[in-house]
């Protein structure tokens, strides 16, 4: 069971999040056949230990999912449903398709297998990586200890009708600087067929010619892959994202949050705010589409006008700030990739009207969750059920205050809900 026997997870161990990925336990699809991390040389596919995958992610549900009645599913009745579609499986992607269509009829959010020729792999096993460690596996999934896949900085997902359309761009990644934009479709990569990590893996470096429809337009769109370490992604997309925009006369600061999943990107966003490129802005739209969430509910404080701001000096006259915070007016920004404890983040500044919420529902994927190595993937499972002030959000999400449409066309360069965001708080 590669650790899925162990003890009960720790509050250290589950995290609120969810990716913004098509691909989530509501929405099963087919998935690459590429298996192996970076550039290993696939192995041959072992049926017998595909079966004892399927079985091994079988159990945890039935020991550790946080619904013991299971959402009202015959948990044995989908075993036997589902293994002999795992005994036919050929590949580590049909195996997963099978596993995921089993873990989809749990209607839980938080709860699926992913395997290495996904993003998502990675970034959770960095997310969760001591966790990880403690429970065994890690050293087998990751030998020298690093996590990291080859890619380009892009959020994609795979539509029913078979299209691959990028629903993210991490700023300063490849594909930000390649031009690539949210609302791309992604046609093909050096003439074949587009894989998340297998399109770039051995191409580090190397310009891959990107196939990508635009509009009505096509294009070839050259890009540099890279080696990618998910936190230090996130991290610099967000510093890459903050800028000041200039609008009826006020500045009008902007930063991204792609991940929230560690109190590192709450204090990269208050150092922003406090001694960065933000802290002379008239107002701040905190743009928490999309990504990953983990956040927890201090993090609001930031906006908590009736607490002091300390800063410290050291003998050497460095200068830090203790608790910061933003006394200036503040929009949000959510859509149906706000998920988890950006969820949570986004009930509360509209309850305790902290500002306008601008955009769409979010998607209501709030359990907790934690992660364990099983066979050659990772299985995100919800362990945990969780309520906001009484209320469930799993499920239901949280509505904005200004509801602003977006339709794919246009979220690229035009964003209307980033342009409403910038009109409220610029008083135009």
């Amino acid at each position: 069971m590669n650790g899925v026997n162990d003890r009960s997870p720790s509050r250290r161990d589950v995290l609120g999040l969810v990716a913004m990925v098509a691909a989530s336990a509501m929405s099963p699809v087919a998935l690459s056949a590429a298996e192996t991390p970076t550039d290993a040389p696939a192995k041959p596919y072992d049926a017998a230990q595909g079966v004892a995958t399927f079985e091994s992610v079988w159990q945890a549900v039935r020991d550790r999912f946080f619904d013991p009645r299971y959402n009202g599913l015959d948990w044995v009745g989908a075993r036997e449903r589902y293994l002999p579609r795992a005994q036919h499986a050929t590949s580590g992607s049909s195996l997963a398709i099978v596993i995921n269509g089993m873990l989809s009829e749990l209607r839980a959010s938080h709860t699926r297998y992913y395997i290495p020729d996904e993003p998502e792999y990675y970034q959770l096993a960095d997310i969760f990586e001591g966790a990880l460690r403690r429970r065994g596996g890690f050293q087998r999934a990751f030998p020298n200890g690093r996590i990291s896949y080859p890619g380009i900085g892009i959020f994609s997902r795979t539509e029913p009708s078979g299209r691959t359309m990028i629903i993210g761009v991490v700023e300063g990644t490849p594909a930000h600087h390649a031009g690539l934009r949210a609302g791309d479709e992604i046609l093909a990569a050096d003439g074949a067929a587009f894989e998340p990590v297998g399109s770039f893996q051995g191409k580090v470096g190397t310009s891959v010619i990107l196939q990508v429809r635009r509009g009505d337009s096509v294009m070839r769109l050259p890009v540099l892959p890279a080696d990618i370490e998910p936190t230090r992604m996130f991290l610099s997309g967000m510093e890459e994202s903050a800028q000041i925009i200039e609008a009826n006369g006020r500045r009008i600061g902007y930063v991204h949050v792609w991940s929230y999943a560690g109190a590192v990107y709450q204090r990269a966003l208050e150092r922003l705010l406090s001694r960065g490129p933000l802290m002379d802005a008239d107002a701040l739209i905190w743009d928490l589409r999309g990504g990953w969430g983990g956040a927890v509910p201090e993090y609001l404080d930031l906006f908590n006008v009736r607490a002091p701001t300390m800063q410290v000096t050291d003998r050497n006259g460095r200068s830090a700030f203790v608790a910061v915070r933003w006394r200036k007016p503040v929009a949000m920004l959510i859509n149906g990739g706000t998920r988890s404890g950006k969820e949570v983040l986004a009930y509360g500044f509209k309850k305790y009207r902290l500002g306008e919420v601008i955009g769409t529902r979010t998607e209501g994927a709030v359990l907790a969750a934690t992660a364990f190595f099983v066979g050659r993937g990772l299985l995100l499972l919800a362990v945990q059920d969780v309520w906001v002030d009484g209320e469930r959000l799993e499920g239901g999400g949280v509505t904005p205050t200004i509801e602003v449409p977006v339709d794919a066309p246009s979220m690229g360069t035009n964003d209307p809900q980033l342009n409403r965001a910038i009109a409220v708080l610029s008083g135009t």
